[in-house]
């Protein structure tokens, strides 16, 4: 909030018959947060050709924590795994072959049979140049597709939102299912919306206080004071509320979704996806998959909850028809370091993989070589393949948008789609 926006505060401030004290207004600007508004609101695409045919969609997993991409693909015939890895290598006979090499974790069963359909892929050796150790501050570098060096307050997303869209009438091209917008989601000029359920922020929204608010507010403001962008905010919020929570409710997900959050939230993009809303990008998280400590049994438990979801949603895409319009993949801030720690647990490390599961693939199955264990940075992977790429890619070839205005720089793209 700013200076001028925070002086209010200490003022009251007459409305056509409704008086806002401080405690009143402290609850306006919560809802305002909590609904994650923004200065402009997102409009209808300029350009309509822009929109993919068959209402292409990207849904962002995001494995918080740093998840260990070595005992999720693992190179199951190297002997440096299992001499570095003695007591947390995964035998062979208790993983899920993919080839005589390479298998996934025992816990991953959709996403083996993903794979056996030729709806996933994987990339190897994900990263970029110099990186960070912090949570914090890789997880700022993929979020906002900064160099480690450069510190972006906006993200890739968000400056998707910006370069796509002038005016939309409902900041709902992106959403996220959780009560706090990451990084990743915030534009320069636009923001995108956090719903963690569309029947809790529509209940909300609708309140009785909040509706009086609303009605008693004048429009006609000449000098558009700091409490005016609140009440801007709460009407759009009630108005996208509105539009989320009958969209959802158009088509509800017959399917069968395990009932955990992950499930839930999946389940929740899956409606809005058979609903036709506008939205282009859905992001949710995982987590956490910092596992200095008792790795096996916390990854296990994680990639548990996430094979039964992504099941159950690319079932239901699949049921729907919709298994070709939508593309899934995840990522995490990083991976962790080859050698296991003295805990049965990994340390932060650096480069790591990401799975792609879609049915408009165009190349499927492990698209690069797996990590060289033989050639580590001072016992960290190295990378050889820039995520930023793999945003390019994305937003080139799935979202229609120029994607080096969006990432601020040109990268070539990949051919996976």
């Amino acid at each position: 909030m700013n200076k001028k926006s925070a002086s209010f505060f200490n003022k009251k401030h007459t409305g056509p018959g409704l008086l806002i004290k401080r405690k009143e207004f402290i609850q306006l600007g919560s809802l305002a947060t909590a609904s994650l508004m923004m200065p402009k609101f997102l409009k209808a695409l300029e350009n309509p050709a822009a929109v993919p045919a068959g209402n292409k969609v990207v849904v962002v997993l995001q494995l918080s924590g740093g998840n260990d991409g070595l005992n999720t693909v693992i190179p199951v015939r190297n002997d440096i795994y299992y001499k570095l890895r003695p007591g947390l290598g995964i035998q062979r006979d208790k993983t899920l072959s993919l080839t005589d090499e390479v298998s996934l974790h025992p816990s991953l069963t959709a996403l083996k049979g993903l794979y056996d359909e030729g709806n996933m892929a994987i990339l190897n050796n994900v990263g970029y140049p110099n990186p960070d150790r912090s949570h914090f501050r890789s997880m700022d570098i993929w979020h906002s597709a900064s160099q480690s060096n450069e510190y972006w307050n906006n993200g890739w997303i968000g400056r998707y939102l910006d370069a796509q869209c002038h005016g939309c009438d409902k900041p709902t091209q992106a959403l996220e299912v959780d009560d706090v917008l990451s990084l990743a989601l915030k534009g320069e000029q636009n923001n995108a919306l956090a719903v963690k359920d569309p029947r809790r922020l529509f209940g909300t929204s609708n309140e009785k206080y909040f509706r009086e608010i609303n009605k008693n507010h004048g429009g006609d403001h000449h000098d558009e004071k700091p409490v005016d962008y609140l009440y801007k905010t709460l009407a759009e919020t009630m108005s996208s509320a509105d539009y989320i929570f009958k969209q959802s409710r158009m088509h509800p997900s017959s399917g069968s979704y395990p009932n955990t959050e992950l499930g839930g939230g999946l389940k929740t993009i899956a409606s809005l996806i058979f609903s036709d809303i506008n939205t282009k990008v859905y992001y949710i998280s995982l987590g956490s998959f910092d596992t200095h400590v008792g790795q096996d049994g916390q990854q296990g438990r994680l990639f548990t909850q996430m094979s039964e979801a992504i099941k159950a949603f690319t079932d239901d895409l699949k049921k729907n028809g919709r298994m070709e319009d939508v593309l899934l993949f995840t990522f995490s801030e990083f991976g962790r370091r080859v050698a296991q720690n003295a805990s049965n647990g990994t340390d932060h490390g650096t480069a790591n993989n990401m799975f792609l599961i879609s049915g408009g693939l165009k190349k499927k199955g492990i698209l690069n070589a797996m990590p060289n264990l033989e050639d580590l940075n001072q016992g960290d992977l190295k990378y050889n393949v820039d995520f930023k790429n793999v945003y390019a890619t994305i937003l080139e070839k799935w979202l229609a948008a120029d994607s080096s205005r969006i990432l601020k720089a040109r990268y070539n793209t990949m051919d996976f789609i």
